[in-house]
């Protein structure tokens, strides 16, 4: 059986930063001790003052201290490593290191964990459990094994306790944050309110592996027709919150070129029918792998596999067709367009608190910078940081899901920046909602869509002639003088 014994620079002149605060939502539901948050505060006082944060912390500084501050840390860092509009991209290069494996657990650790997640004892499930694992992260890792049945499978095991630690240190952000915003107030250098907010969100989820089990189910449910886009398969009988089991894929890295040449494969085709799927996880399933990075995919037996999907994104029907108005809109170079697409994305119950004028003036440049570009020179992840720094600064607040895309797609841009010779991840993006739009049911969609429009217009003396929605876009500017009777 596979039940055997385990196996585990020079200093240069740099950017800085300040680190500060912001806050989650709340931590209710877990049972927290003042004993134990107090041991938890003193420790990590301990790390910090090892660190000169209140001068400046280099990249290398910061993901150090935050390996040594645990894994609710190590999340936070991994979410900030795709937060560009927030880090200079020198600290988002080297907190992207993060995602490098940790210390795993013991044999015994691992073995007991999986028999407290059963009432059926462990031998009568798994035929075999290699001790060594395939990787290891801050929540989990995971392990090679071999059902009774006789399925080689992956399983996924939580880590013991990493639930506890991980609120217990939000809860400390929250209270630290607290202090901060009256010592520093609202104009922070960096300000990590929304990083925290998804770190709490993210914590909910990817420590509850039901989640993940059943979004591997959807997945493969939503791609059943696609010949060449998969993700493992749950034993859902045998998924628990803290374990999944899942069939084991051995594929080839999508970053190990000379692998997938060696085996007759076509980057350029492998690149291509990743972004169009891609397209059709946002626009048309609105379920969406949120970190298509290269760890987490893999080619096997001619397929795209995604490894890894415990952190998923969702769009609304209402926000797809907002994206669609906004990929419109910057190809028509269509501003009061793109405003109107952006502010349908905004949350804020209040939309009088827009500067409209600002709002205006500022996506006319966004236009001027990248609307004019050809798609194959369209830089995405600048556009979107762009379009997302915009939004902040003229009070638009963009929702979780909208900024998790953004970051999504910057990484999927990395991922096929190589694959792709002959084309970018726009052009194919863009061909996808072409050709989703031609189809025989899409003319129907549009017509509901012009119907719905129509009734809305004769309620709406802004949308009853396109010469009048022009003059008021003017107005708004203070470009234009009107006497109205």
């Amino acid at each position: 059986t596979w039940y055997k014994d385990a196996v585990g620079e020079a200093p240069t002149r740099e950017e800085t930063i300040g680190l500060l605060g912001g806050r989650p939502e709340g931590v209710g539901g877990y049972k927290l001790t003042r004993r134990t948050r107090l041991a938890r505060i003193m420790e990590m006082l301990s790390i910090v003052r090892t660190y000169d944060i209140l001068h400046g912390l280099t990249p290398r500084t910061l993901r150090h201290m935050l390996e040594e501050l645990g894994p609710t840390f190590v999340k936070a860092g991994q979410i900030l490593s795709m937060r560009s509009e927030i880090l200079p991209e020198s600290f988002c290069r080297e907190l992207g290191k993060l995602r490098t494996e940790v210390e795993p657990m013991s044999r015994e650790v691992m073995l007991q964990t999986l028999r407290a997640e059963y009432e059926t004892p462990l031998e009568e499930i798994f035929d075999a459990i290699d001790d060594v694992p395939l990787g290891s992260a801050s929540v989990a890792q995971v392990h090679k094994g071999r059902l009774v049945t006789g399925e080689v499978v992956a399983i996924k095991i939580q880590r013991p306790n990493v639930r506890q630690v991980m609120s217990q240190d939000i809860s400390i952000m929250r209270s630290i944050a607290k202090h901060a915003t009256r010592v520093m107030g609202g104009d922070q250098f960096l300000d990590v309110r929304s990083v925290v907010e998804e770190l709490w969100q993210s914590f909910r989820e990817e420590t509850d592996f039901l989640v993940e089990a059943r979004a591997l189910d959807e997945f493969r449910r939503n791609n059943a027709g696609c010949a060449y886009v998969t993700c493992p398969r749950p034993y859902m009988g045998l998924c628990t919150r803290h374990v999944v089991v899942m069939d084991y894929v051995e594929g080839i890295p999508i970053s190990h070129f000379d692998e997938l040449r060696d085996a007759g494969y076509d980057l350029q085709e492998i690149g291509v029918k990743l972004v169009d799927n891609y397209a059709g996880q946002m626009l048309d399933d609105g379920f969406f792998h949120a970190d298509p990075h290269p760890g987490n995919l893999v080619i096997h037996e001619g397929k795209i596999v995604y490894l890894d999907l415990g952190i998923m994104g969702r769009l609304s029907s209402h926000d797809r067709s907002a994206l669609h108005d906004i990929v419109f809109a910057v190809a028509d170079l269509d501003t009061p367009r793109l405003k109107d697409g952006l502010l349908r994305f905004s949350v804020s119950s209040d939309p009088a608190h827009v500067d409209h004028a600002q709002l205006l003036t500022d996506l006319d440049a966004v236009v001027q910078d990248y609307g004019t570009a050809s798609l194959g020179e369209l830089d995405l992840g600048g556009f979107l940081n762009s379009i997302i720094m915009l939004a902040r600064r003229n009070n638009v607040e963009l929702p979780s899901s909208v900024t998790m895309l953004a970051r999504s797609l910057v990484t999927l841009e990395g991922t096929v920046d190589d694959l792709l010779a002959d084309e970018s991840i726009v052009e194919i993006l863009a061909r996808h909602v072409s050709l989703q739009m031609s189809r025989p049911d899409a003319f129907k969609e549009e017509a509901e869509a012009l119907a719905r429009e129509s009734r809305l217009a004769t309620h709406s003396m802004l949308n009853a002639a396109s010469q009048a929605s022009l003059a008021m876009n003017m107005l708004t500017r203070g470009q234009l003088r009107v006497n109205m009777d």
